[in-house]
C-alpha cells in the first residue's frame, strides 16, 4: 500500500508541475554561447518560480555556461532537445549545502559540491532530453592546480595517488532532505565526483536517464544514501566507478522501499553495490530486469562492514556478460561494533558470463588491479566467526566460469584463507581462493535451487568450496566440465 501511495504521488507531482508557470531561457535571455555564466539569471527564476508556488523552467537549444543553482520546491527544470547545460570549470562557480542531517552522520567524506543541488524541497523535476555536463575532468583538474599551489586548502589531498579529495569536488546533483523528486529523459555526463547523489530523500521517480561518468576518479552513476519509498527504472549506466550505489551514512538512517528495475549498467567497479558507507539499515529492495555489461568487479555486491542490519533482499532478472564477478555478499565488522547482519536474500534468475582477464579495458579511469597473482575468483558469500550471513536462496543461476586455473599462478587451501573481516570489501580481499564457481564461510541456511555452473577450460579447484556452513540445501547444482583436450599424437588425455 505504502508503494501504490508513493507512485500516486509521484504521477500528481508530475500532473501539477505541468500545469504550472513557464518561463524560458529566451524571456530570461540566457546568452547560450558555452562562455557567459548564467548561473545568477537561472538561480533567480527559479527563486521566483517557487515563491510564487510552483512553475516550469524550459531550456531551449544552445550551450548554457552555470556554475551551482539550486532547485527549489514545486520547480521543474526541463531541458529541450539540444540544449546543453555546462557546468563551470572554474571552482569557486560552486557551494556547499548545509546538511541538516550532519549531526547524525559517521564518516565525513561525501562531498556536498554539486552542479544541481536541492535541499529540502519538496515537488522537484529535472526532465526534457537535453544534456547537464559537469566538465568533471576539467573542473578536478583545476581543484588539483589550486590545492598544489596553495591558494585552495585540501587537509585530505591524496599524496600517493596525487588528486584532491572526494569532499572538495563537485558531483554532478546533490540533493538533500527532498521529497517527491522526478528526473527523467535527460543525458547526463561528466561530473568531478559522484554523478547523482541522494541523501536522506524520499518518493523519487529516475526513469530513462542515460548517465555517463567517466570523467574523473570516483565518478559513480547513481548514489542513493539512506533513500526510501524510490524508484530507478530504464536507465543505463556507464561509470567509472560502481553504477548503482545504496549506501549509509547514518546510524538512524534506513533504506528501504526501493526498486531497481529494467537498467543497464557498465563500470569499472561493481553494477549494482550495497556499501561500502553501511552505518544504518536496508530492507525491502528489489532490484530486477537488469543488464550488466564489461563490468570490472562484481554484478551484485552486497555489504555490511558498519553495523548494518541489511534484509529481505532480492534480485530477480540479471543476464551479466564480460564481467568479473557474479555475486558478492560479505558482513564484516570494519567499525569493530558487533552491531550487522545480512539475512534473507534471495538472488534468481541471473545468467552471468566472466572473463579471464580485465573486462573494462577501454576506460581511462579505472578500477585497481590487485597486487598479487590470482586465478580467477569466485563468487562468495562470507560472514565472520560468530556472524553468519543468514537464510540465503539461489535460484535459476547459471555462471559460466573461464577455468585456466594454474597451481603455479597460485594455490591456497580453505583453511588458509584469510578471514580479513575488518578490512574493506571487495570480491579480492581474501586473495586467492580454494574454488572456481562459489567460495561460502559461515553461512546459516542456504539453498541451491537449480543452479548450473559451467566451467569453460580446466580448473584444479573444485567448483564450491564450503566453510562453517550449517544448512546447506543442494535442490539442484549442476556442473559442467570442459572435455579433456587431446595431444593429437600419443592418444593421451591431458
Amino acid at each position: 500500500m505504502k508503494k501504490t501511495v508513493s507512485f500516486i504521488l509521484m504521477a500528481m507531482l508530475s500532473l501539477s508541475l505541468s500545469a504550472a508557470k513557464v518561463v524560458t531561457s529566451a524571456s530570461l535571455k540566457l546568452v547560450a554561447d558555452g562562455k557567459t555564466l548564467n548561473t545568477e539569471a537561472i538561480q533567480n527564476a527559479i527563486d521566483r518560480l517557487s515563491k510564487k508556488g510552483g512553475g516550469k523552467l524550459t531550456i531551449s537549444k544552445g550551450l548554457y555556461l552555470t556554475g551551482a543553482i539550486q532547485l527549489k520546491s514545486g520547480v521543474e527544470l526541463h531541458l529541450e532537445r539540444g540544449a546543453v547545460l555546462l557546468g563551470s570549470t572554474n571552482p569557486d562557480d560552486y557551494y556547499q549545502l548545509q546538511v541538516m542531517g550532519d549531526g547524525d552522520v559517521v564518516r565525513k567524506d561525501n562531498s556536498k559540491y554539486a552542479l544541481v543541488l536541492a535541499q529540502g524541497a519538496r515537488n522537484i523535476a529535472l526532465t526534457g532530453e537535453g544534456v547537464i555536463d559537469g566538465q568533471g575532468q576539467e573542473l578536478a583538474l583545476t581543484i588539483d592546480s589550486l590545492v598544489k599551489c596553495g591558494v585552495k586548502s585540501d587537509p585530505n589531498y591524496s599524496k600517493r595517488l596525487r588528486r584532491p579529495s572526494e569532499i572538495m569536488r563537485p558531483k554532478l546533483f546533490f540533493f538533500s532532505e527532498c521529497d517527491g523528486v522526478e528526473i527523467a529523459g535527460l543525458h547526463l555526463r561528466n561530473s568531478a565526483c559522484w554523478g547523482l547523489s541522494f541523501d536522506l530523500c524520499s518518493n523519487m521517480n529516475l526513469h530513462h536517464l542515460d548517465v555517463y561518468n567517466r570523467a574523473y576518479w570516483n565518478n559513480d552513476g547513481i548514489d542513493m544514501t539512506d533513500c526510501r519509498d524510490s524508484r530507478i527504472t530504464n536507465c543505463r549506466i556507464n561509470a567509472a566507478d560502481d553504477g548503482i550505489c545504496l549506501k549509509s551514512y547514518h546510524k538512524r538512517g534506513v533504506s528501504q522501499n526501493l526498486v531497481i528495475d529494467s537498467c543497464e549498467i557498465r563500470s569499472s567497479a561493481s553494477a549494482v553495490k550495497f556499501g561500502t558507507a553501511t552505518w544504518g539499515n536496508f530492507r525491502d529492495i528489489t532490484i530486477t530486469n537488469i543488464r550488466v555489461i564489461d563490468t570490472f568487479r562484481s554484478c551484485i555486491a552486497i555489504e555490511s562492514v558498519d553495523g548494518s542490519q541489511i534484509e529481505n533482499i532480492v534480485v530477480d532478472g540479471l543476464k551479466a556478460t564480460n564481467t568479473g564477478n557474479a555475486i558478492f555478499v560479505k558482513l564484516g565488522n570494519r567499525a569493530q561494533n558487533d552491531q550487522g547482519y545480512i539475512r534473507n536474500i534471495t538472488l534468481r534468475n541471473m545468467d552471468v558470463e566472466l572473463a579471464f582477464g580485465r573486462p573494462d579495458t577501454d576506460y581511462d579511469i579505472r578500477g585497481p588491479e590487485v597486487s598479487y597473482f590470482h586465478n580467477p575468483f569466485p563468487s562468495s558469500i562470507t560472514g565472520w566467526p560468530g556472524h553468519p550471513v543468514e537464510n540465503v536462496v539461489l535460484e535459476n543461476i547459471n555462471i559460466s566460469a573461464p577455468g585456466r586455473a594454474d597451481k603455479g599462478m597460485a594455490y591456497v587451501k580453505a583453511p588458509e584463507v584469510p578471514e580479513n573481516y575488518d578490512r574493506y570489501p571487495e570480491f579480492t580481499m581474501f586473495g586467492e581462493l580454494p574454488a572456481w564457481a562459489f567460495f561460502l564461510r559461515h553461512v546459516e541456511g542456504i539453498t541451491l535451487r537449480n543452479v548450473n555452473l559451467t566451467l569453460r577450460d580446466r580448473d584444479f579447484r573444485p567448483a564450491i568450496c564450503q566453510v562453517n556452513v550449517n544448512g546447506y540445501k543442494d535442490e539442484g547444482v549442476n556442473i559442467t566440465l570442459p572435455e579433456p583436450k587431446h595431444c593429437g599424437k600419443c592418444h593421451r588425455h591431458d
